[in-house]
């Protein structure tokens, strides 16, 4: 049974003042499969950079995700510019193309104003002063202590009317991937999300017990395919970043 915590600023301090089990480099190959349909495409998740934004360096995360089903298709490129000093985003981009739907997302996030602004221009007041978006919110996630079986209430999200997300950390479970069998700890995130999820969406992950807390397997939810599965699939050392791969298995 779960013990049900109130997120402090004090744990999340300690969270983030321990070095990220990710780095510059980090890319992770992913195979994507729907419920009805089976294997329909792959996903990449990396870490780019070094980049100069607005005079902080970051670190860029990058998803893209490419899915076809028949005559179907569907792409999702995430993009999050990181401060690994503060833990925070200082940008985020991400454009959907669906069947039915295409939508784009840019916002600019000013900490020293404590506002974030989209694509219209509109100043908005930040969520948190140390803000995440949904894709940095996932290598947060991979910060978390996953010993036991906990729930955590956060309020970090760059848009406050998206707050709070609650974290399920749950029990143990082997997953079996093509690059082999992985010990993992299964986390819940319940996000606010009205545009994709008409209220609150479950994301479901896998997250592998070892150093790197790499994201072994990720269940979501995705217009017109439905429930989808991103299982693990192997490791990439992009030639700019020789020795980054300190997780290969």
């Amino acid at each position: 049974m779960a013990v049900a915590l109130a997120a402090t600023a004090t744990s999340a301090q300690q969270a983030e003042a321990t070095r990220p089990p990710f780095s510059l480099g980090e890319a992770l190959e992913y195979r994507l499969h729907v419920a009805v349909g089976g294997n329909v495409g792959h996903g990449q998740m990396r870490v780019e950079g070094p980049v100069v934004e607005r005079d902080v360096v970051t670190w860029r995360l990058v998803f893209e995700m490419h899915a076809r089903r028949g005559p179907i298709s569907a792409t999702d490129r995430t993009i999050s510019w990181l401060d690994p000093v503060r833990f925070a985003s200082t940008r985020f981009e991400k454009t959907e193309r669906h069947p039915l739907s295409r939508s784009q997302e840019h916002v600019l996030i000013d900490a020293l104003a404590g506002t974030w602004q989209d694509g219209e221009g509109t100043p908005q007041p930040l969520g948190d002063s140390a803000p995440l978006d949904e894709l940095s919110f996932m290598y947060f996630l991979r910060t978390l202590p996953l010993d036991r079986d906990t729930v955590f209430e956060v309020s970090r999200h760059f848009d406050d009317a998206r707050n709070p997300t609650t974290i399920k950390v749950l029990g143990e479970e082997l997953v079996e991937t093509p690059v082999g069998i992985f010990r993992t700890r299964l986390v819940e995130m319940h996000v606010k999300d009205p545009k994709r999820y008409r209220g609150t969406g479950i994301i479901r992950l896998n997250i592998d017990v070892a150093d790197c807390r790499v994201p072994v397997r990720i269940v979501s939810r995705m217009p017109i395919l439905g429930t989808t599965t991103l299982l693990l699939t192997g490791w990439v050392a992009p030639p700019r970043y020789p020795g980054a791969m300190s997780c290969d298995q």
